[in-house]
């Protein structure tokens, strides 16, 4: 069998035009070819951040549930049907991308109709640009594929009544660390307290595998302090009751503990207690400040 190299797929699928009034630093992400007749008026790229994406078949959003959290570097990009050039279909945008993605040995996640499925999830909507005559999109879709050592999570959403559509991509990965061990420890001793962001199951206190590196330097900082007795406090944001997010909270700080000490921390060393809701440090009223809200703090004693 001869092997047909995906990037040569992709470009055989999605037609190339030439870009023509791009918007100023915007240009095509390396994964994809534009539609033709498509310019670039949005585009944006933060380095980290976390995006959720609708999981396959969800007809309605109910809760954080039905969306799988994906973190890495994010790439937003929006483009504009040029003038004069009557637009494609959004079904037809939207199967370019399925069929390029599935053509690379890819996967289509979901297909959805209803933009209450597909985006309403803050953190995805934040980096969907509005389709220049509303807020909403007429399809979407949700891809997957790999490209070397690299892992692509995908949104296309399109509208052919003002011809136009979004991407966001993100290349899943973990954040780069910025603060050493030493500094760390040095934190803990001046300001009495580090933060750890852990991430959990969905209203559940079961610590997902991607957290291992963040524990992993929790013990390695706590080793280095050998004689500071430690409180791990669990915090949550204010969605659900108080009394379910105080019962959470000490719920959480007690797996950390527990994981804590598996990497062998002294349990002797530590307490765990759960503050629910009645400490945030960010506005509740937005997906960001609910996720800085979300936190674990390793206190000095």
């Amino acid at each position: 069998m001869i092997a047909v190299r995906w990037w040569v797929v992709l470009a055989s699928v999605l037609l190339v035009s030439a870009p023509m009034q791009d918007k100023e630093g915007c240009q095509d992400h390396p994964l994809f070819n534009r539609m033709p007749h498509f310019d670039i008026y949005s585009c944006n790229t933060v380095d980290f951040d976390a995006v959720d994406f609708a999981k396959p078949n969800l007809k309605e959003w109910n809760g954080p549930g039905d969306y799988e959290t994906i973190e890495g570097k994010v790439f937003s990009i929006s483009y504009k049907v040029q003038e004069g050039v009557t637009p494609p279909s959004a079904l037809q945008i939207i199967r370019n991308f399925q069929n390029a993605v599935k053509a690379a040995g890819g996967t289509v996640l979901g297909e959805f109709t209803n933009p209450y499925a597909a985006d309403l999830a803050e953190n995805m909507q934040k980096y969907m640009v509005d389709s220049p005559g509303g807020t909403l999109y007429q399809r979407y879709t949700n891809l997957k594929l790999t490209k070397g050592e690299s892992e692509y999570w995908v949104n296309v959403a399109a509208n052919a009544d003002y011809g136009d559509y979004n991407l966001v991509i993100v290349e899943r990965k973990a954040m780069a660390q910025d603060v050493s061990v030493n500094e760390l420890v040095d934190k803990l001793n001046k300001e009495g307290f580090i933060t750890l962001y852990v991430n959990f199951d969905t209203g559940k206190a079961t610590i997902k595998p991607d957290s291992a590196k963040t524990l992993d330097q929790a013990a390695e900082v706590l080793k280095a302090a050998p004689t500071l007795q430690i409180l791990v406090g669990g915090h949550t944001d204010n969605v659900g009751t108080p009394a379910a997010n105080q019962k959470l909270s000490e719920e959480r700080a007690k797996a950390v503990m527990a994981a804590l000490v598996q990497r062998g921390i002294p349990a002797g060393r530590l307490t765990a207690q759960g503050f629910g809701d009645t400490q945030p440090i960010a506005d509740n009223r937005t997906e960001e400040g609910r996720a800085k809200n979300r936190r674990v703090e390793l206190v000095k004693k």
